[in-house]
């Protein structure tokens, strides 16, 4: 664990939580993952045995507690834990006010960005009783995560990389740029659909409710009001640290 060999709790906190890749283990704890392969499909890129480590070192902190459960480990956060939400809420809306999505290529993940669609999505918005299906072709992914299923059934969301074989409700057709782009709030879908940035096959009634079911990223509506080049004051289109993160829903495909 860092050391900065001061007593201040500035340092002392951020001995815990400055380590790489902790703050996104502890977001996607907050974001309702307790098993080690959802955690670890919300931050792909961290090797399996690091997170472990890390899960470890929040563990011995009193940021995470380990249960057993009759299927298996389980990471829960403490009351310590807990206390951290507003602080990395204020963190990703000062990202989406100020930095953005100004991402370089490697930046761009497609299956993080469908998982993190999964999560969120707007179950009470779908129809009750009937089963949603929405096929995502991402041209430009790497092989393997170019095709992708979203299936809503019964109140709970799966995410799928292969074939559900269900009949499907609409297919969404765009680059990971351009969906990662509304999904944070960057783009407005109504622009990209237009211009043919992303296309999107099925009934009109329900290409016209896709958006209104998937919704957009917990901090979209931060980057959506952010000043533009030349605007004066910070305080527009700032919902603050007040958003609160959603919890999964769901099991995988």
């Amino acid at each position: 664990m860092i050391d900065y060999g001061q007593f201040c709790t500035v340092a002392r906190g951020a001995e815990v939580i400055g380590q790489r890749w902790t703050p996104l283990v502890v977001r996607e704890l907050l974001c309702g993952s307790t098993r080690f392969n959802d955690i670890h499909r919300g931050v792909p890129r961290i090797s399996r045995s690091l997170l472990a480590e890390r899960l470890r070192t929040l563990e011995e902190v009193g940021v995470v507690r380990r249960v057993s459960t009759g299927s298996g480990v389980e990471y829960q956060l403490t009351s310590a834990g807990e206390e951290l939400r507003p602080i990395v809420m204020a963190l990703g809306h000062w990202g989406a006010r100020w930095i953005g999505s100004r991402l370089k290529r490697d930046q761009l993940d497609a299956g993080f960005l469908m998982w993190d669609v999964r999560r969120f999505m707007r179950v009470d918005e779908c129809p009750e009783g009937r089963r949603i299906v929405i096929h995502f072709r991402l041209t430009d992914a790497p092989a393997g995560e170019r095709v992708w299923w979203l299936v809503v059934s019964g109140g709970e969301v799966d995410l799928c990389r292969e074939d559900p074989g269900q009949e499907v409700t609409l297919v969404v057709e765009s680059t990971v740029r351009t969906l990662t782009d509304i999904w944070t709030g960057e783009r407005r879908h109504a622009d990209a659909v237009k211009t043919r940035a992303i296309r999107v096959v099925g009934a009109s009634s329900d290409a016209d409710d896709l958006w209104r079911w998937l919704g957009r990223s917990v901090f979209a509506e931060t980057r959506a009001g952010r000043p533009r080049p030349g605007a004066r004051g910070a305080g527009a289109g700032s919902r603050g640290a007040s958003a609160d993160i959603a919890v999964t829903r769901g099991q995988d495909g």
